[in-house]
């Protein structure tokens, strides 16, 4: 699930090398992720009202289903 995720952030950005997924457990069968990109990359990640975020998700949540799972994803602000 954190390859579905960098691979397409990595799509979907202009500084790929700045993509960063970090996958935790957080509990039994749940599992959340954080996907952070560059500051000026963030437009491209989240997309129009959210529309490319959320698109994301969903492509997110069925791997997971596959696999038995529940996933989350949240788009963190860059530092």
């Amino acid at each position: 699930m954190k390859e579905l995720v960098e691979y397409i952030a990595k799509s979907l950005v202009e500084h790929p090398e700045e993509v960063y997924v970090k996958q935790e457990r957080v509990g039994g069968n749940k599992v959340r992720l954080e996907l952070r990109v560059a500051k000026d990359d963030m437009g491209r990640v989240i997309g129009k009202g959210g529309r490319v975020a959320n698109s994301a998700r969903i492509l997110l949540r069925v791997a997971a289903a596959r696999e038995g799972k529940q996933a989350n994803l949240d788009v963190v602000e860059p530092r």
